[in-house]
């Protein structure tokens, strides 16, 4: 990307105004808002398919990563008239209009906006009541960590492969993981989210000394929080190959059950947290492992 201040570029035959590109948005490491867009047009065909048709809500933080944040889930009504918008039914009020990202311009847009997260429903906009995915993301509680997250996901892949289910981790950009099971197939989110709290419940059970499946705060400490709660229509979770609002600049990541048995051997997360240009490398390398998240069809048994 280009490193003076504001640029106008032109994308896919659409017109853009960046702004700003030299602005610090990681003060720890010194990476700025250029060096973020650089990232997200470089991974962009990776990200895109999985941001494609999904209502997004923006996490922005204009000042950087340590002065604060704000959600946005109504698309900014000063939105060019390409960016696509959803109109989804809410409890508060009658419906909110969320961004669509579905081509690189869409994306840069958003992220010159510096919503330097992207957080995607587990729906497509034509059916929004309908998850093609569930996920379990898995939130240690100090002092437990990254580490100790890895022996309950093991666990985890153990009852999916029982039922004869594909799970996909990947890191959380943070301290914790986050499990994916492809759907694809019909369903509704009391079944998912039912049946992912029944899975977090019985992990709980075989693990009561490591993991709560209660959203209580208090609950949590030295525990690992399996979070079915995510499984839910009104609620967006981070996309894959986003980055994260941390002191660096972090990606959730997609990885290997090998790394992560890699990982666990040696304890060692080195490895598995990554930044944007780990992630590059390893896309370069492996391609997409969250590929099989777009079209692997998997029906949950009935609980």
């Amino acid at each position: 990307m280009p490193k003076s201040k504001n640029q106008i570029v032109q994308v896919d035959g659409k017109e853009l105004t960046i702004k700003n590109l030299e602005k610090v948005l990681y003060p720890a490491t010194g990476f700025t808002k250029g060096q973020v867009i650089d990232y997200y047009v470089k991974i962009g065909p990776v990200i895109l398919p999985h941001l494609q048709n999904r209502p997004l809500t923006l996490k922005r933080y204009p000042n950087g990563v340590d002065a604060g944040f704000f959600y946005e889930k109504e698309c900014p009504s000063y939105h060019p008239e390409w960016i696509e918008t959803i109109s989804v039914p809410s409890t508060r009020r009658a419906f909110v209009h969320f961004c669509v990202v579905n081509d690189l311009a869409s994306l840069i847009w958003v992220v010159n906006l510096a919503s330097l997260e992207m957080h995607t429903s587990l729906s497509y906009k034509d059916d929004v009541l309908t998850p093609t995915m569930m996920v379990f993301d898995l939130d240690p509680g100090p002092p437990a960590d990254l580490l100790d997250c890895l022996d309950i996901a093991f666990q985890l892949k153990a009852i999916f492969d029982e039922l004869g289910l594909e799970v996909f981790p990947k890191t959380s950009g943070g301290k914790g993981l986050h499990v994916y099971a492809p759907l694809n197939t019909k369903t509704d989110y009391d079944k998912t989210k039912s049946f992912a709290k029944a899975v977090a419940q019985l992990l709980e059970k075989k693990n009561p000394d490591k993991v709560t499946s209660n959203m209580r705060k208090d609950l949590r400490k030295g525990k690992i929080f399996v979070d079915w709660s995510q499984n839910d229509d009104h609620k967006t979770t981070v996309c894959v190959y986003s980055l994260r609002a941390r002191e660096r600049p972090t990606v959730s990541a997609p990885v290997t059950w090998e790394r992560l048995q890699w990982a666990a051997k040696h304890k060692d997360t080195s490895k598995i947290v990554m930044e944007t240009a780990d992630i590059l490398r390893q896309v370069e390398k492996e391609g997409d492992l969250y590929a099989p998240m777009l079209t692997l069809k998997q029906t949950l048994p009935k609980l």
